[in-house]
């Protein structure tokens, strides 16, 4: 089989090796390691929850000339774990390793409004938008298109971090002051708000040779534009949950996507279904699959930048519910006790690793399975009220 890291000669194992050292590069490696591979880490400083678990650490980050070399020669192939790297990094390791997602796939996505553009292009349903040049540029949507409205910075936003809802013409300023006043001002755009019943999520598997793995449609739950919950599967109609994967896989297709993907969609109040971002990576919405799914996200990933079969993306329970541990304060990252949390047998704890915590700091995760998403979601709230810092 082409590519497979199990055809490698020598007695040397196969190394994967993955931009970025989070908690995504964390459950990514501990996949590799599960089918026998070797993990390289790269990261803007040491001891990150990935880095810890290899050898192979560059701790200098990717935009060390000496650490990227060092790390480009110990790995076969290279995956990311976040979508803020400079594709010119990205083409500058694929001169000398295969790199999945691509230079070219990065590039139709990393700017949201190049994606959203790439996305209309293809058809794929999404709501209005504009590139912003000025203050007056937004005033015009609003008039045109209503208030609310939600100004985006074009990159490097996440977890709600570069989103503002515009709710009249007077926020427009203070939002464009906030966002071009800044150390680093970026590129806005402006997009209609979407009145939506529910926000649903669906995760994208596929390899080099086009083979697909498309993981259940799920709702995810909200707070302050971070992911607080996900329900597997979503508690929506039967030909919601397909036409929302139908919109994922085409997304996939539209921009060559090899590894996996992470697709965020609107449920509108009209029944429709809107595509809103894609992640090239695997994604928060995608961590039940861990416990909940016959293959998780991760390793998926793993089977696919190395074309290898993808594995069944399938259920094995009726219902699961993951909840986010949220930081609550400055600090400390390690828990007081976890004893009472471990009581819960349905639920699985996973905690990151992190060096510190912070308010809203993601510092890790509980999935719980049930007969029924009220069953299991019962159990991972239990779970998690149980955790104490």
């Amino acid at each position: 089989m082409l590519g497979s890291p199990y055809q490698r000669s020598g007695d040397v194992p196969f190394t994967l090796g993955i931009l970025g050292g989070g908690q995504l590069a964390k459950m990514l490696a501990q996949s590799a390691y599960q089918l026998g591979l070797r993990v390289a880490i790269i990261e803007h400083g040491a001891d990150s929850p990935a880095g810890i678990m290899t050898k192979l650490e560059f701790s200098g980050g990717w935009n060390s000339d000496v650490d990227l070399e060092l790390f480009i020669s110990a790995s076969d192939t290279i995956t990311l774990e976040n979508e803020f790297i400079d594709p010119k990094i990205v083409e500058r390791i694929a001169e000398k390793r295969l790199v999945f997602p691509t230079a070219q796939t990065l590039e139709k996505i990393q700017d949201k409004y190049i994606q959203k553009q790439t996305f209309r292009s293809c058809g794929i349903p999404t709501t209005e938008f504009i590139s912003l040049d000025s203050p007056e540029d937004a005033i015009e949507f609003g008039t045109k298109h209503g208030f609310p409205f939600i100004i985006k910075t074009r990159t490097l936003g996440y977890d709600g971090y570069g989103n503002a809802t515009v709710r009249n013409s007077n926020d427009i300023h203070s939002v464009w002051r906030k966002f071009t006043e800044s150390e680093e001002p970026r590129a806005l755009m402006a997009e209609k708000f979407v009145h939506f019943t529910k926000e649903l999520a669906v995760m994208v598997a596929r390899n080099r040779r086009g083979e697909v793995a498309v993981y259940p449609c799920v709702e995810t739950i909200q707070e302050n534009h971070i992911c607080r919950a996900v329900i597997a599967p979503a508690q929506v109609e039967k030909h919601l949950q397909l036409r929302a994967k139908e919109i994922a896989l085409e997304c996939v297709k539209a921009i060559d996507g090899v590894g996996m993907f992470g697709i965020e969609l609107f449920l509108t109040n009209d029944g429709d279904i809107l595509f809103n971002e894609i992640a090239p990576r695997p994604h928060n919405s995608g961590h039940y699959t861990i416990e909940a799914c016959v293959t998780s996200q991760f390793e998926n990933a793993v089977r696919a930048v190395c074309n290898l079969p993808l594995g069944s993306p399938e259920m094995i329970a009726p219902a699961a519910v993951m909840i986010n541990i949220l930081g609550e304060r400055s600090g400390s990252a390690i828990p007081d006790s976890v004893v009472e949390t471990l009581k819960i047998p349905t639920a699985s704890l996973h905690l990151y690793g992190k060096s510190t915590s912070r308010k809203g700091r993601k510092m890790g995760h509980i999935t719980a399975l049930g007969s029924t998403s009220d069953e299991a979601m019962q159990s991972a709230l239990n779970s998690a009220k149980s955790l104490i810092w």
